[in-house]
């Protein structure tokens, strides 16, 4: 009688083992899947993107795009009876130098916070600092676009005495302050890749910590700097509310910072709700939309492949 309940028992508890197991062996299964689908719907919704606004500007490239007016001239006057025009170089000078201004701004401003977070602050500093960074990044455009429209505007025109304050300046720093948390953040990351022992070798020679900063992680980060400054370029340059509420939305090719302009996004928000579907004007929006979509992709494409080739090295 014990014979038999001491072979049971451990028979029993075989099976109770296989079957945990096999529950894992699902478990582990279910998770790979759902972490695929998540990973492949992210090309899918990208190509399913792309797909969509080909498609309603496939008429317009086709049949009346004429590429010389398109990108060379100034004149956007889709709305005329007259002669309907398509130019975008006022648009691309506006969005070009909105982001430039904006990158003057940020770079400074991400990597001085990058440099500090990573080489100088410890513990809770440093945690705190990262939260405030991570807080910023979260903060609405449309939030960002009303702190240019009622606080950076009047201070404009009282600081510099021009008429409008909706300009290039005004939409730069706004543009500035928003991609400044998503390059600090890579920024930080670069630097903390690079070896300890740079840092050791360099202190051993008899560097300041400030030597060793300079000569030392700075150019063993740069590529790292420099595809968190692309990422930077790329979030300013698909940027739209604030854009559309700081600019002026002046179709115009700036002389100065003092200019109004309008941006290629802005555009698109501003145009789209009021053109009729399946009109021309509807679909050289989606036109402007296509250029966009594959400006803004090589500007990533190439800081995601910096960023990568730099953890490789």
């Amino acid at each position: 009688m014990n014979t038999t309940l001491d072979t049971a028992q451990p028979a029993k508890a075989g099976r109770e083992d296989m079957d945990r197991l096999d529950g894992a062996w699902y478990l582990d299964k279910l998770v790979q899947t759902l972490v695929f689908v998540g990973g492949i719907s992210a090309i899918v919704f990208i190509i399913g993107i792309f797909a969509f606004i080909t498609k309603e500007g496939l008429g317009f490239i086709i049949h009346d795009l004429n590429l010389k007016e398109f990108f060379l001239s100034p004149r956007w006057a889709p709305t005329s009876s007259y002669h309907p025009t398509y130019g975008i170089l006022a648009l691309i000078a506006g969005t070009a130098s909105v982001t430039g201004l904006a990158m003057v701004v940020a770079v400074p401003f991400s990597l001085g916070a990058a440099i500090f977070i990573a080489e100088f602050a410890s513990g809770k500093l440093r945690e705190g600092l990262k939260i405030v960074v991570e807080l910023l990044a979260a903060i609405p455009s449309v939030v960002w676009g009303f702190i240019g429209l009622t606080i950076m505007n009047p201070l404009i025109i009282k600081l510099f005495d021009v008429p409008v304050g909706l300009n290039v300046l005004n939409a730069g720093i706004i543009l500035g302050l928003m991609a400044a948390p998503i390059m600090t953040s890579i920024s930080e990351d670069a630097l903390k890749a690079v070896p300890d022992r740079y840092r050791e070798a360099a202190e051993a020679l008899g560097a300041t910590r400030w030597q060793v900063i300079y000569k030392t992680v700075l150019p063993a980060a740069k590529n790292g700097l420099l595809g968190a400054v692309l990422l930077g370029v790329g979030r300013a340059f698909g940027e739209t509310m604030a854009v559309l509420m700081a600019t002026g939305h002046a179709i115009n090719i700036p002389t100065s910072v003092f200019d109004s302009v309008r941006a290629l996004t802005a555009t698109i928000a501003a145009e789209l709700g009021e053109t009729a579907e399946g009109s021309e004007h509807f679909q050289a929006l989606f036109t402007i939309g296509i250029f966009l979509f594959l400006i803004t992709f090589i500007i990533n494409l190439t800081a995601d492949l910096i960023v990568r080739g730099v953890r490789k090295g």
